[in-house]
């Protein structure tokens, strides 16, 4: 029988910890975490996620900030109000909501965050505290986090003798998870488009990822039989079914065929996804820990 993973159980799980941990901390030490969320420009998409990151960091009991700028914000502008909230003692998580509009550059900007309050885990410090194991004082980005928990809760803490493939090489996914992956003693191949024999390869995984951003890629000849599937996709179909003009929700695995040979896998929607939001009320709740000398929770 094939276990389907609950996303949104297990991101209540890690939630709830969260909640726990955020109480805790302000009884013991008289620290309220805090949170600061930048969007610039009034993209319908972007609004969206930054109010769900607010309404969480508000039920976890966080000082909740939220700045929203106006699209033709100048990149010093916009640099100096982080610089600023860097300075901010009460503020132990800073997010700039991605895509910025153009002309706004990015990755200086996401770079001149603290590493220690940069809990979306994208700048180069936190890459390379994970690169190199320091998993005790980097921030880890939050969907591979969120991929990871699923990981330690169906094999445990050491992954000794487990086989991993990650198909995906991005900095913001692949990478990352390819690392912790490898920091709990599994064997980790990085795979992707480029990749000779790649159903072959994938065969081999004990633990298989896909975050490769095509359709319905993996087969469930691409299946080890027993193995575990996490499926990062997240890709919009035509489905002429539901009407015209209609569209549907899949990931990068052919979730029917693959779940009859896997013995673990998660959906798409609501497998994944809504470990992204936890994770990052993770980061910033351990952030705020730290900051206070507390020891943090683990998820």
């Amino acid at each position: 029988m094939t276990t389907v993973i609950d996303g949104k159980n297990v991101a209540a799980s890690v939630i709830q910890t969260v909640k726990s941990a955020t109480a805790a901390l302000e009884k013991s030490s008289g620290v309220t975490t805090g949170l600061a969320v930048i969007i610039v420009g009034d993209d319908p998409a972007s609004h969206a996620y930054v109010g769900s990151k607010g309404r969480m960091a508000k039920e976890c009991g966080f000082k909740s900030i939220q700045h929203t700028l106006p699209a033709e914000t100048k990149q010093e502008d916009l640099a100096a109000l982080v610089a600023t909230l860097n300075a901010d003692p009460s503020i132990h998580g800073i997010l700039v909501q991605l895509p910025l509009p153009k002309p706004l550059d990015s990755e200086p900007i996401i770079q001149s965050i603290l590493p220690e309050k940069d809990v979306d885990g994208l700048s180069v410090v936190n890459a390379g505290k994970l690169a190199t194991g320091d998993l005790k004082t980097g921030l880890v980005s939050c969907t591979p986090a969120g991929a990871m928990v699923f990981v330690r809760r169906t094999h445990g803490e050491d992954l000794s003798g487990l086989n991993a493939v990650v198909i995906g090489r991005s900095n913001l996914f692949g990478k990352p998870m390819a690392q912790l992956l490898l920091n709990a003693n599994a064997t980790v191949t990085i795979a992707h488009s480029r990749t000779k024999n790649l159903a072959e390869v994938c065969r081999n995984a004990d633990i298989l990822v896909a975050a490769v951003g095509r359709p319905e890629m993996v087969k469930a000849d691409w299946v080890k039989p027993g193995a575990t599937v996490i499926d990062v996709g997240i890709n919009r179909v035509a489905a002429p079914e539901r009407g015209e003009g209609k569209t549907r929700l899949v990931g990068d695995v052919a979730f029917q065929e693959v779940s009859a040979v896997a013995s673990t896998i998660t959906p798409v929607p609501g497998g994944v996804g809504p470990m992204t939001i936890a994770m990052l009320m993770a980061n910033t709740v351990i952030a705020a820990h730290r900051t206070a000398g507390q020891t943090p929770p683990q998820f």
